[in-house]
């Protein structure tokens, strides 16, 4: 019986902390209403994960405590002494996990939500101290407790519950999205404006790219890095394709172009859509064992206008192809081909070939081209392979569209260093790890290398097409760093051994510029929220008074910028 009481005080201590972690996620998802029926679901869920394997913990460690100890203890059902000690633990880590994610996230939250999160973190701080003076005053040195113990004990778990969620109130409503903007030419450009082409990257490093290039191995980044424009570009978190290019698109953080994460999350058998999951707190788990069901977001999530939006409007044609966040396709002034192009099947039922680009008829090439698609480039292994040939996918899409119809804007994205870096960075880098063998090495050592050969030999292609007025753009929304080995411990525990690049951290992206006006030389560090309103400055077109980043003038020569003064608009949005 006595091990049995251990566990039911477990039980209390793993409730807890589930409790922490529910009230964690409303916090960070302040759309969120405190209703029943959203929230019955939510916490269930929450608890299958976190309070199941928080109780086995503690009572594995109760049970530790209790081989060890000289003085075996024989709690009660509910004991007063150890339910203190690991209710102060479980505040005092919700206490930190509140501080990192207000830290970390902060970009993504509304300034009112940062503000009621902040107010909760500082009770739950408050509470946490409270709880550990009371185990401290009251359970330990030998002392029983009392009956003020227990009720100071009960009275500071239940504020530590209970403020921060008052702190939160009962929800913030959600701004209203921006309105499918008409494809016209309210605001026509001029005939002399440039072309401007943008390759957007995922998961490229400077870091890696400045080596390798002044080692002659990526002539066209070399070029790029001698001869245009480079700085860093500073990213957001969470970091994740969905945010971080709704960021570059429309020159906004998260609060206002509504997008916080690549999905939404629903928990079993809810209804509740959560868009920001904690980070630092294994919420990645309650997705990969299914605990959430994941719902990727659409074209119609986006509450801020793209710059392919913008520049419709301003009857500027544009060219989109693999971008995030634009399926299904939408109207634009050019052509838009969406990022779930390399799903294309040649079923009769395909739900994918309707929505997959603008305009209509240009659906039939790109279908026959995806479904002509082969895995052409060798690469090894596969999972090298598929990622390399899905981007030459998209680049011969581009290309052939591109020559039909003469975007005066291009943009494209490649996708595969992402996936590549997560499973190479290791035997690119050994030497960040220690444990990759010699014939790891020659076997996967240049497996990431040839995949930005690949990204090379493409702007290799574009420098050469470029007019004497045109404008290339480079940029990679987030870089990737090595996996700490403590992550690489838990990955491996999620069966998910091969895990060695991340940029759960944030790593920076860059920005390479070059034309016949781009100054050449290292800048000081930019944001990717800083793309939209240079490409609109370089165009001629006023820059939005609401967007967050800057037109980057300082990459251009000073002929270039003095006869192309800075132009202001209220907004774009309508």
């Amino acid at each position: 019986m006595r091990y049995l009481r251990m566990l039911s005080n477990s039980v209390i201590g793993g409730t807890l902390v589930a409790a922490y972690v529910t009230i964690l996620i409303l916090q960070l998802n302040p759309h969120l209403a405190l209703h029943p029926a959203d929230l019955a679901p939510l916490a269930a869920t929450v608890w299958l994960f976190y309070g199941v394997n928080l109780t086995a913990l503690f009572y594995a460690l109760i049970v530790l405590r209790q081989l060890v100890a000289r003085s075996p203890m024989s709690p009660g059902w509910l004991s007063l002494r150890l339910l203190a000690w690991l209710s102060a633990a479980a505040a005092m880590g919700a206490s930190g996990l509140m501080w990192l994610n207000l830290r970390g996230l902060q970009p993504a939250l509304e300034a009112e939500a940062a503000r009621r999160m902040t107010v909760g973190a500082v009770a739950t701080s408050i509470c946490a101290l409270a709880l550990l003076a009371i185990a401290v005053v009251h359970y330990s040195f030998g002392r029983r407790g009392s009956r003020v113990g227990g009720a100071l004990l009960a009275l500071a778990v239940a504020a530590s519950v209970g403020l921060p969620i008052v702190a939160r109130g009962v929800g913030i409503d959600r701004p209203l999205g921006s309105s499918r903007l008409d494809v016209g030419s309210w605001m026509p450009t001029s005939d002399a404006s440039p072309h401007v082409v943008l390759v957007l990257l995922d998961g490229a490093s400077l870091e890696f790219v400045s080596p390798a290039a002044a080692d002659g191995r990526l002539p066209n980044f070399g070029r790029l890095l001698d001869t245009g424009a480079s700085l860093h570009l500073a990213t957001l978190r969470p970091t994740q394709p969905g945010p971080v290019w709704a960021a570059v698109a429309t020159g906004k953080y998260p609060p206002q172009h509504g997008i916080q994460s690549t999905s939404t999350y629903r928990p079993l058998a809810g209804q509740a859509a959560i868009e920001l999951l904690p980070q630092r707190s294994f919420a990645q788990g309650l997705v990969r064992l299914g605990f959430l069901t994941e719902v990727p977001n659409t074209s119609g999530a986006l509450r801020a206008r793209p710059l392919w939006n913008i520049l419709s409007g301003a009857g500027v044609s544009v060219g989109v192809v693999g971008m995030p966040l634009t399926h299904p396709a939408q109207p634009v002034h050019g052509y838009l081909v969406s990022d779930q192009l390399h799903l294309l099947t040649d079923s009769p039922i395909d739900t994918v070939a309707a929505d997959v680009a603008y305009p209509a008829d240009v659906l039939p090439l790109v279908r026959r081209a995806a479904l002509q698609a082969t895995d052409a480039i060798a690469v090894e292994p596969a999972t090298a392979s598929s990622s390399v040939a899905r981007d030459e996918l998209y680049g011969e899409v581009t290309v052939m569209l591109q020559g039909r119809l003469d975007a005066q804007v291009v943009a494209v994205r490649f996708q595969g260093l992402d996936p590549i870096g997560h499973r190479f960075l290791r035997y690119a880098m050994p030497r960040a790890f220690g444990d990759v063998s010699e014939d790891e090495q020659r076997q996967f050592g240049q497996v990431l290398e040839d995949s930005y050969r690949f990204i090379d030999d493409r702007i290799g292609a574009l420098m050469a097409s470029l007019g004497p007025e045109d404008l290339l753009l480079v940029v990679s929304g987030f870089g990737m760093e090595p996996v700490a080995l403590g992550s690489r411990l838990l990955a491996r525990a999620f069966g998910d051994p091969d895990l060695s690049g991340t940029h759960e951290r944030a790593p920076d992206g860059f920005l390479l510029a070059y034309g016949a006006n781009v100054q050449a030389g290292r800048l000081a560090r930019g944001s990717i929220v800083d793309v939209v309103p240079t490409v609109l400055y370089v165009l001629g077109l006023p820059v939005g008074r609401d967007l967050d980043g800057v037109p980057r003038t300082d990459m251009f020569s000073d002929t270039f910028t003095a006869a192309r003064p800075i132009t202001l608009i209220p907004t774009y949005e309508r």
